[in-house]
């Protein structure tokens, strides 16, 4: 029973090595391999259609097909939801932290606050915070601006999202 465990153990390692582009010899023992690429076999339509899009900067459409006026926002409740934001962001006018002040922000154009060091992606996205551009940007982020800094993954909850919306406009 013993050499069985050790045979299975032997077969195992040499699976795992062979999954991280090793071979086993025929005494167990890792070889390097090396690993061809793959041919691609997709056309670019195929590739492209894969890809989440990136929105443009008047496109409000959101991963689940809800729009801010599905909701009713509650700013008491966005209050609560702003909490979590508050780690990098304040609606103190002219007090930027790890992310810009978020003072006046429905209105505003993307990267413009003075004083913030925005990255290119954000500087140049073409964005006006709507509050329907705000519903989609904080259902995602990174898929609205990809290469933001912003390392927030983003609010599913649209309800959630509609309440933080009506307080930042309460601020």
């Amino acid at each position: 029973m013993k050499n069985f465990y050790q045979g299975l153990a032997v077969s195992a390692s040499a699976l795992l090595l062979a999954a991280c582009g090793g071979e086993a010899g025929d005494d167990g023992s890792a070889q390097s391999a090396e690993i061809e690429a793959p041919t691609q076999t997709t056309t670019d339509a195929t590739v492209e259609e894969a890809a989440p899009s990136v929105p443009a900067a008047d496109d409000v459409a959101t991963f689940d097909g809800t729009t801010l006026a599905d909701f009713t926002g509650d700013a008491a409740n966005g209050e609560n939801a702003f909490l979590q934001c508050k780690a990098c962001h304040v609606v103190d006018e002219g007090v930027n932290r790890v992310g810009p002040s978020l003072a006046g922000i429905i209105g505003r154009t993307a990267g413009t606050v003075d004083g913030f060091s925005y990255t290119e992606a954000n500087a140049n996205s073409g964005i006006v915070w709507t509050p329907e551009k705000m519903f989609q940007y904080l259902e995602d982020p990174r898929r609205v601006i990809p290469g933001t800094r912003m390392a927030y993954a983003g609010l599913k909850d649209g309800q959630k999202r509609a309440d933080l919306i009506a307080y930042l406009q309460a601020q």
